[in-house]
């Protein structure tokens, strides 16, 4: 169902049963697939894939152009996955030449009212960012982690899986996964118990994740330098962390806050 007051573009490809509500604008290489619902005054844009049965609620702009001074015009995409809700007033820009030109946003997503994700960045699957949460550019959240309401991350810092951000939190480094992170200038708090244990963590691997990230903290040698000497723990949580950690980044490890 199309409302007659939406504006369609020539370009736009709709799977089927695509409902559009009424002063919807859409217009480019925009295509979007079936059972996905445009609620009023959404603007989508661009070169734009949005996939299956997602809303986008009232007031949302998908698609436009970079909010980066660099930007010249140059082609760029935003790609995004099925079954995510945007509520009102969500903001999602095209990727840019530094960063690969594409913003891609996974699946089984929530995104609450005001979200901004910004150019080049990358989230995964079963990602929810609360009201008002911000991405710079070039931002990396992987699957399922947490961004409370009010929180902004900082250009090219990581977010790691089933990590979780507190509300009202400015991020300027990485958050390694299955981390609690919280405060203006962030600190990683300790570990996301109640994620890991919905997740069906075995207590005994999460006690080991716990020892393991006191101790890497705590020692006088380097961070880089206690997981080098990691090959295999036979935990999942902390070849995980380790994996995450052993990546160059230029933003470095939020840092821990002992008890």
């Amino acid at each position: 169902m199309i409302h007659p007051t939406a504006i369609i573009g020539k370009d736009v490809k709709l799977g089927s049963n695509v409902k559009i509500g009424p002063y919807v604008f859409i217009d480019g290489n925009v295509s979007i697939g079936d059972n996905t619902e445009i609620f009023a005054s959404s603007s989508i844009t661009g070169n734009t894939s949005i996939g299956k049965n997602n809303k986008i609620f009232s007031f949302c702009s998908i698609g436009s152009i970079p909010q980066d001074l660099k930007f010249s015009g140059e082609e760029s995409f935003v790609k995004i996955g099925d079954s995510n809700t945007f509520r009102e007033y969500c903001t999602v820009n095209s990727g840019t030449e530094g960063g690969g030109n594409n913003t891609i946003i996974g699946s089984q997503s929530l995104f609450m009212t005001a979200v901004h994700i910004a150019h080049d960045c990358i989230v995964g699957n079963n990602v929810i960012m609360a009201n008002q949460a911000t991405l710079g550019g070039h931002v990396i959240v992987e699957d399922n982690a947490v961004i409370g309401g009010l929180s902004a991350i900082h250009q090219f810092c990581r977010i790691g899986e089933l990590s979780m951000i507190g509300g009202m939190s400015a991020v300027e480094n990485d958050v390694f996964p299955f981390a609690l992170a919280i405060g203006n200038r962030a600190k990683i708090t300790g570990l996301n118990l109640i994620g890991l244990k919905r997740a069906n963590y075995r207590k005994s691997d999460i006690q080991s994740v716990n020892n393991f990230i006191k101790d890497i903290f705590s020692s006088n040698e380097s961070i880089q330098t206690k997981i080098g000497n990691i090959k295999n723990s036979g935990n999942i949580l902390i070849n995980k962390i380790s994996e995450f950690i052993s990546v160059k980044s230029s933003r470095g490890l939020c840092r821990y806050e002992k008890k």
